[in-house]
Parts: C-alpha cells; structure tokens; sequence
C-alpha cells in the first residue's frame, strides 16, 4: 500500500456515519446508519472508543473499537470489541496496526492485559491474533437472554 496511513478517534455522530460501511463488514447485523450511531453514543458513554486507521484522503481503511475495563481476573485492562479492515485491503498490514495502536493505549493506560474474543470458526482470524503475539486463554460462554433467534454473535 503506496499511501500514509492516519489514526484517530472518531467521536462524532458524523464521523460515526462515515464508519458504517467499514463496521457493516464485521457486524452485518448492522443495517441502518443511523441505530448505528446511536447505538456508537451508548457505547461511548460506557467508555467504548472507536479508533479509526485512514488514509490521505481520510477514506476509513480500518477500525479498532475497544474499551478499558477492571475485573479480578484481569485487572485493569483494554478489551478489543471491534477489529475490522475492508475486505479489499485486509492482508495489508492495517488491522495489525491498529493492534499496535490499541497495544499503546493500553500500556499508556497502564493496563495489564490486552484482551479479545473472535469465533470458534473464525480460523484466520485466530491465525491472525496468534501471529500477532496474542494467545488463546480459555473459551467464551453467552447466552441469549432476548430471545431473538435471528441474532449472531460475531
């Protein structure tokens, strides 16, 4: 890839908007615009943070959405929600720098742990995660309490 690459939080509803087609990739589920940000707004009054790698014309390449979080088993640490590059510039380099990006927020915030979750069937993924310096830990359990069958968990 020729061009520079620029990282920065988006924190708008405006620059919310502009991410949509990019999260739609990871989270099809997602179909209107608009939920999207509203549903960007609750996360970020939880703390979430969407960090997004674009390039010299400020096309959105890539997002990292995470949050800091505290628990026992951990300890302070930055939980990865959201990792997605468009399809056609994955394999590029970009979702592992905005891995790095996310690392340095954490050590930054002194956190202890950097953690994630991907599927069970997503095997490049988990391939992708591996080369990148993190290890599978243990499994995760969900339940769904909605009652919306329709619903993936991605």
């Amino acid at each position: 890839m020729d061009t520079s690459i620029a990282f920065r939080h988006l924190d708008t509803p405006d620059d919310w908007t502009r991410a949509f087609d990019v999260m739609k990739e990871l989270r099809p589920h997602l179909t209107d615009a608009d939920a999207f940000c509203a549903q960007m707004r609750r996360q970020r009054e939880e703390g979430y943070r969407l960090l997004a790698a674009s390039d010299d014309d400020g096309a959105i390449l890539g997002l990292a959405g995470y949050r800091t979080q505290t628990n026992t088993l951990y300890g302070r640490f930055v939980y990865l929600d959201d990792l997605v590059v468009t399809a056609r510039l994955q394999r590029g380099g970009i979702g592992a720098q905005l891995l790095d990006k996310v690392r340095e927020i954490a050590r930054h915030s002194r956190c202890a742990h950097f953690v994630l979750d991907t599927g069970l069937h997503m095997a490049l993924a988990q391939r992708f995660y591996y080369r990148n310096g993190l290890l599978a830990k243990g499994m995760h359990f969900v339940e769904n309490l909605a009652g919306n069958s329709k619903e993936t968990l991605r």
